[in-house]
């Protein structure tokens, strides 16, 4: 194993951290490309049960292993954002899609506009001659685009990559992440995250190149594409409990007030009410359409408690100041 020392890049202490599965055909260039990058920077290699040779390959080129027996990227992130200490975190995946060389950029938009998170959007670069490859399939973009429009809506912000896997945080960030996903899904919950807390954020773009020639994608459009569809329903209902349950009780309300309509003009008429079932059913919903709202409120004390203790987890950690 070939060791590099690292030193500090603007007073900053950079850590590179690399999440692989089955990537021995890539991680070799992917490592090597970011020590041409960033040569200061300490590059962590996060293997998640990997079947080939991708962990032996990480030592022979000197980067820091770390085994993670917990299946999914999500369980990676966590473990990444709890392990490594540094300043600065660049996370790309370990498969030879991201550019390697814009890691610098990132880092010092980061550190001049004092931001928390710097997104590499993905912007596909023109395939070498004879290169077959696929570099952004078109179900992967029509759903990126969606995912992205739903956060926005309900969170707000202006991202326009969501999806992206390459990203600069600081540190605050980082020690303030609580990281409940487990799959590709945690990209949503990054930027959820630091809308939330309103963090200083941005997007770059940078180049998106294909797989090399053997490397197999492990990303599934429709598979992942429910998964961060459930995890945007459960983020609504965590984050923003009274929007959710507020609206569901004045659906219930509603529907309820349509069905009582005719039995409070049967009542008027005659004086009698026959339709029981049906007043039974108005009843019960106007129950639970109230319940809901109480709910909605409940939750939401608790949501802010929660950001409150996310935010003093962000606080407690010192920003990263401009230097030259």
């Amino acid at each position: 194993m070939t060791e590099f020392p690292s030193s500090l890049y603007r007073n900053q202490r950079i850590a590179v951290i690399l999440p692989c599965h089955n990537e021995e055909l890539t991680v070799r260039p992917v490592v090597e490309g970011f020590r041409q990058a960033l040569p200061e920077a300490e590059i962590y290699i996060f293997n998640n049960l990997s079947t080939d040779r991708t962990a032996e390959i990480a030592l022979e080129v000197g980067a820091h292993l770390r085994n993670v027996n917990l299946k999914g990227k999500g369980n990676v992130v966590r473990r990444m954002f709890a392990d490594v200490d540094a300043d600065i975190y660049v996370m790309a995946d370990g498969d030879a899609t991201y550019h390697a060389p814009s890691a610098r950029k990132l880092i010092d938009m980061l550190i001049d506009q004092q931001l928390d998170m710097v997104v590499g959007a993905r912007v596909e670069v023109e395939p070498a001659p004879g290169d077959t490859g696929i570099t952004y399939r078109p179900g992967h973009r029509w759903g990126n685009k969606l995912l992205t429009g739903t956060v926005q809506q309900i969170f707000g912000g202006s991202f326009r990559d969501m999806l992206s896997g390459y990203r600069v945080f600081s540190r605050r960030y980082v020690k303030s992440f609580p990281a409940h996903s487990h799959g590709f899904e945690i990209e949503t919950e990054l930027n959820v995250h630091a809308l939330e807390l309103r963090m200083p954020c941005t997007e770059v773009d940078t180049p998106y190149g294909a797989r090399p020639e053997g490397s197999a994608s492990k990303l599934s459009t429709y598979r992942d594409g429910w998964r961060i569809l459930k995890t945007i329903g459960r983020l609504v209902v965590s984050e923003k409990p009274l929007q959710f349950f507020g609206w569901l009780g004045a659906a219930l309300a509603l529907i309820a007030i349509a069905l009582a309509v005719p039995i409070l003009v049967e009542y008027s008429h005659t004086g009698m009410v026959r339709r029981f079932p049906t007043l039974g059913l108005v009843t019960a919903m106007m129950v639970c359409g109230g319940v809901s709202f109480v709910t909605g409120l409940i939750l939401q004390a608790i949501t802010l408690t929660r950001r409150e203790i996310k935010q003093f987890a962000y606080l407690a950690s010192v920003a990263n100041t401009p230097s030259k």
